[in-house]
């Protein structure tokens, strides 16, 4: 797939924002100008009056009441399930060979959604227009607002059928997307005083204090995050990432690719061949988990396996498009935090 304008992420930079696998409006009521970066802005719902939610793209959509039919995009919808709002349809990795969830559907029952397309940029029009949708959710990846997983080529067809709202996860710190979808969870009907709720967050939080203790007990420690193909060894970098933008404020000492290298993927992460797999020095490594890459288990080349952090056993999963709600993100940070406490110095 050829790259668009290094200003813009392609397909392929954005499943590989952490080093993955190269597989990758105009019906709200109103809108402005403002940026996106900020946060955006609230969201108002009544039990019976109407409903509005300003997102990322500083477009506000309005409706007469507050969406009952929502669509999103599985790891979207996996969030707003944790917080006790049910969607409709999906689109995105939902499902993998054995009917079982895939790893960004969550805790999502996925026998009881509609499943527009099971992979990325895969979207059924005909049954997302059965389903009379009132609202569509996605994240974005670049500055343009696009609409993760929506196809280029019908993204206009599929706009005139319902509204959408945008959670932007690009060039900012994990804790921004997590407010933002934390605050339309609200607006759509979260009782955020839930127990489950209140208790992930406290977690989240608790979880975040670790992790910065634990970077600044070992700050020699060198993390890697990659993301592995059949031909391509991804180095990912920390700037454009949520994740990894996040954990390095926390103190995390990262592997940073050279500029020179990242500039090919809009500045996203770094290609090695198997070869030169060994380039860069690493304690740890976190490899993408999602099910289009290479799980560690599964990589069978002699100089992945000679890695120092391979032979010390040191390699954890890494979520690159995780699941926005505090209840999946917590974890993510005490593995990290763990990792690290328990690290050997092996680069």
């Amino acid at each position: 797939m050829p790259y668009a304008r290094l200003s813009r992420p392609t397909r392929r930079g954005v499943l590989a924002a952490g080093g993955a696998l190269g597989l990758g409006v105009a019906l709200a009521a109103c809108g402005d100008d403002d940026g996106a970066k900020d946060g955006g802005g609230a969201a108002t719902k009544g039990a019976s009056g109407p409903w509005s939610f300003k997102d990322d793209r500083g477009t506000t959509v309005k409706l007469d009441k507050a969406p009952a039919t929502i669509v999103a995009f599985t790891g979207v919808g996996a969030a707003l399930w944790d917080y006790g709002v049910r969607v409709k349809g999906v689109f995105g990795p939902t499902t993998t060979k054995g009917g079982k969830p895939d790893v960004q559907a969550g805790d999502m029952d996925v026998s009881k959604v509609t499943v527009l397309g099971n992979a990325w940029g895969q979207f059924n029009i005909e049954k997302y227009a059965g389903l009379a949708p009132d609202v569509l959710v996605s994240t974005t990846f670049d500055a343009a607002g696009t609409l993760w997983s929506v196809p280029e080529e019908s993204k206009d067809k599929i706009a005139k059928l319902a509204p959408s709202v945008a959670i932007s996860v690009f060039d900012r710190q994990l804790t921004q997307p997590l407010e933002r979808m934390y605050a339309l969870a609200e607006s759509l009907g979260a009782d955020l005083k839930a127990d489950k709720v209140v208790a992930a967050k406290k977690r989240f939080e608790d979880a975040a204090a670790r992790l910065r203790k634990a970077a600044k007990a070992h700050p020699d420690i060198k993390v890697l995050a990659g993301s592995a193909s059949q031909d391509i060894f991804y180095v990912s970098g920390t700037n454009l990432s949520i994740d990894l933008e996040y954990f390095k404020a926390l103190g995390v000492n990262f592997v940073e690719p050279t500029e020179a290298a990242k500039k090919e993927s809009g500045g996203w992460f770094e290609n090695l061949s198997w070869e030169n797999v060994d380039k860069h020095k690493a304690d740890i490594i976190m490899m993408d988990d999602r099910s289009q890459t290479i799980q560690p288990a599964d990589i069978d080349e002699p100089t992945w396996k000679q890695l120092p952090a391979v032979k010390a056993g040191q390699v954890i999963p890494r979520s690159p498009e995780p699941i926005l709600s505090y209840d999946k993100c917590a974890p993510l940070l005490e593995n990290l935090a763990k990792a690290i406490e328990t690290a050997k110095k092996v680069s």
